[in-house]
């Protein structure tokens, strides 16, 4: 059925979009940002790249900028369970009244033929933009990309860089350099470097500051975290964790903000190693960083994996890494196209000698790791029928 795109709720508009796509297309977003732009003024842009922890990163900052009585709007992708988990307004996902209002402005700003071409996340950033326009502050989460993701469409004040790693190489180059030269570019004025793990990364950013100061005529400067031992972050929290605390506190520091590390206690990070029950923890990692990490967090523990990847993840490298702390792996069904064949993924555990089994069966007296992908946490709380809400509202689970 057809559906008419200046008409449909935002609900029956996303389902036309495009969710996924093989080649990026940056005009289609600048052209509608520069309608935009016409119409609100942004508050101060923070953008977030690298390939891991832009989210806890996003949600930390976030978090404390709306402490500290500033109005602050995060955005990050893709969600869990909810769309609105991907616009989080001073302290809460965004309300389903602010989306439709939101989404109404912008069907009657553009015109037919650009509706129908931007993305699912080209549209999702869009709506990001204009809700920001009352806010101190735009945390603004990069997808996949960086030079050429839609969140790069405006300039951004300050770039924070979370560590950087091989994933989405079909569009952002093969080697850890190139990915993260993709990424830097997107930097307009001064980056912050987070925990990294592969030292090629301060290179690149040196080089990617004396590409920019030829082609734009404009210095970049750079800062790098160097000390991440400095701050304790809350026992509840997952140690890795603390990287992603130290590049938020140089954050607040350059904004010249005070920083109280009690303040970051009570930030809820959806599905960022978290427990959901005494033996269950949930986490949206999908590649070999996000593995190792987890390998580190479960260290001298043996847990029950349930798993599955898409297809173009390094899947076999994922369960090499974790290998050591799995008893067992139940792979979890997922219907989609992206994701890997159960055969071939059923050959990769049988390859490394690890035990599988097909049924999910939650007994008290064993530990889960839920791992794989956002994909891969939707169907696991679907199938033991729990959200967000709930999660966060049960203090026994913390």
């Amino acid at each position: 059925m057809k559906v008419d795109l200046k008409k449909a709720s935002l609900a029956q508009f996303l389902e036309f979009k495009t969710l996924y796509y093989d080649k990026i297309d940056f005009t289609i977003v600048k052209s509608s940002w520069d309608i935009l732009s016409k119409k609100i003024s942004l508050p101060f842009v923070i953008h977030l790249v690298g390939t891991n922890g832009k989210g806890s990163t996003g949600r930390f900052l976030s978090h404390y900028l709306n402490k500290s009585k500033y109005k602050i709007l995060h955005y990050s992708s893709p969600h869990i369970i909810n769309f609105n988990e991907r616009i989080w307004i001073n302290g809460d996902n965004i309300s389903n009244d602010l989306l439709e209002s939101a989404h109404k402005f912008l069907q009657e700003l553009y015109p037919l033929n650009l509706l129908e071409k931007l993305t699912y996340f080209e549209y999702a950033t869009l709506l990001s933009l204009y809700l920001s326009k009352d806010c101190d502050y735009l945390v603004l989460e990069a997808g996949l990309g960086g030079e050429f993701d839609a969140t790069n469409v405006v300039e951004n004040d300050l770039s924070l860089i979370t560590t950087i790693g091989l994933d989405h190489q079909s569009f952002l180059g093969n080697t850890v350099e190139e990915i993260a030269e993709t990424k830097m570019r997107s930097v307009d004025n001064k980056m912050l470097i987070g925990y990294q793990v592969y030292e090629s990364v301060y290179n690149t950013a040196v080089k990617v500051k004396e590409q920019i100061s030829k082609e734009r005529n404009k210095n970049i400067s750079i800062h790098k975290v160097l000390d991440f031992d400095k701050y304790d972050l809350n026992s509840r929290f997952a140690s890795y964790l603390k990287r992603n605390l130290h590049l938020v506190i140089a954050c607040l520091n350059e904004l010249k903000i005070e920083i109280d590390i009690s303040l970051f206690d009570d930030v809820k990070l959806f599905g960022r190693c978290q427990k959901i029950a005494k033996n269950i923890t949930i986490d949206v990692g999908h590649n070999p960083l996000a593995a190792k990490v987890l390998k580190d967090e479960f260290v001298n523990k043996k847990i029950t994996l349930i798993y599955n990847s898409y297809k173009d993840k390094d899947y076999e490298e994922v369960l090499k890494i974790l290998k050591p702390i799995i008893n067992k792996v139940i792979i979890i069904d997922i219907d989609d196209t992206r994701i890997v064949s159960k055969n071939n993924l059923l050959k990769t555990i049988n390859k490394l000698n690890i035990i599988n089994e097909d049924i999910i069966e939650i007994k008290d007296n064993e530990e889960y790791l839920v791992f794989g992908s956002f994909l891969v946490v939707e169907k696991f709380l679907y199938l033991i029928g729990i959200n967000e809400k709930q999660i966060n509202n049960d203090k026994s689970r913390k």
